[in-house]
């Protein structure tokens, strides 16, 4: 069960910064190359600048709970050992594997905290482009 928490959640916790990361760098370059003035349509514009941003914010906002799932688990097994080395408990050892338990949710925190200040970032970005879109296009007419 300690696998499943040091692979399995931290593992899916650093994919998803991956995943975070790789989409932000992909919106950013997208965002430095788009010219309002090529879409006719404002909302062909939104849907090609809005691509990616749900999966960040998704992202930002389940990590602690997958964080949190680790630390549940690993509780779990510490009051597991606990369990079977009833008259053997060190405190010193229960205290350690509670401490380590908590890894799982600050690894989760720290995907979690850039993912939302990332989509926040980005979302502004829209919200410039879409305004750029809006002076182009009221200008023309």
């Amino acid at each position: 069960m300690k696998n499943i928490v040091d692979y399995g959640i931290i593992g899916l916790l650093i994919f998803l910064s991956f995943i975070t990361f790789a989409f932000a760098i992909e919106r950013v370059l997208f965002y430095r190359g788009i010219k309002v003035e090529d879409y006719k349509n404002r909302t062909a514009m939104e849907l090609d600048i809005m691509k990616r941003l749900p999966t960040i914010a998704s992202i930002g906002s389940n990590a602690p709970y997958i964080g949190l799932l680790g630390t549940v688990l690993a509780i779990i097994l510490t009051f597991y050992i606990i369990g079977e080395q009833q008259e053997h408990v060190n405190a010193g050892d229960v205290m350690k594997h509670l401490a380590l338990a908590l890894k799982a949710t600050a690894a989760g925190l720290v995907v979690a905290i850039p993912a939302t200040v990332i989509y926040n970032a980005l979302l502004a970005k829209v919200d410039t482009l879409l305004a750029q879109w809006d002076i182009a296009h009221d200008t023309q007419k």
